[in-house]
């Protein structure tokens, strides 16, 4: 199929799987059924019609507020389905349809720990058994590759966890370590480093910010997995490149 029509079908399918996405992080909150409960305002619980479920349109549209009982939408809708799209027309460039789930993982973790600064153990236990399978499989030609991403991952997860016995759990949640559990499968080396110096890194800025803007004191508590999320993804990308690019400033 030409480009001119693949890059918009994926854009497409990625904005219908980012409202479905959204959908699952309130009912893994709720403990409710994503599959066969229909959607429906979280103000008024109105069932929501087809016209209220266009992904963009529909936000757009209805200019940010319920059809029913007219209270504001979260922009986090209208956002998380554009991301997803987009997400998904990047996928194709780097010709890896396992990353259109590891993207879904990625966003859902992204969420759900910016709305309730946790990461649900029903997203990242399959996230990590996924990866690991997949790092087995598609390098069965190449078992240094598979053994090198589990190395990135217990590497990167035991800093963590180091992280979070010595702070007793006050810097980070142990949800954190199960990420960079999932971060070092889905990355490798040297991905993984350009990921978590990129996390710690947008952490520290946005933290300052928020402290300087008084929306957040030096004891307040911040949810990290959006940090290394955004950290993994820029490193999915163009992690290699970054990491070429300090190695010859390094030894310039």
């Amino acid at each position: 199929m030409s480009d001119i029509f693949l890059y918009p079908a994926f854009f497409i399918l990625g904005t219908i799987i980012g409202s479905f996405l959204n959908c699952l992080v309130c009912r893994l909150h709720n403990n409710e059924d994503f599959l066969v409960k229909r959607s429906y305002c979280p103000h008024c619980k109105h069932p929501l019609s087809w016209q209220d479920l266009i992904p963009i349109f529909s936000f757009l549209f209805l200019k940010a507020k319920c059809r029913y009982c007219k209270m504001p939408i979260s922009s986090q809708y209208f956002l998380a389905e554009l991301a997803t799209g987009a997400l998904f027309v990047l996928a194709l460039t780097q010709h890896s349809y396992f990353l259109l789930l590891a993207f879904c993982f990625l966003i859902v973790i992204f969420i759900y720990d910016f709305k309730y600064y946790i990461i649900p153990d029903k997203v990242i236990f399959p996230a990590i058994i996924i990866s690991f399978f997949y790092q087995l499989v598609s390098n069965l030609q190449s078992i240094d590759i598979f053994y090198s991403a589990v190395i990135s991952a217990l590497a990167a997860a035991g800093f963590f966890l180091a992280i979070f016995l010595i702070s007793r759990g006050r810097w980070i949640g142990f949800g954190d370590v199960k990420l960079a559990l999932f971060m070092g499968l889905l990355l490798n080396f040297p991905n993984i480093l350009i990921a978590l110096f990129l996390g710690f890194f947008i952490g520290a800025i946005i933290g300052t910010v928020l402290i300087v803007l008084n929306k957040k004191g030096l004891k307040s508590e911040v949810p990290f997995g959006p940090f290394l999320v955004t950290g993994t993804l820029i490193s999915i990308f163009w992690g290699e490149k970054i990491f070429n690019w300090y190695l010859t400033l390094l030894y310039k």
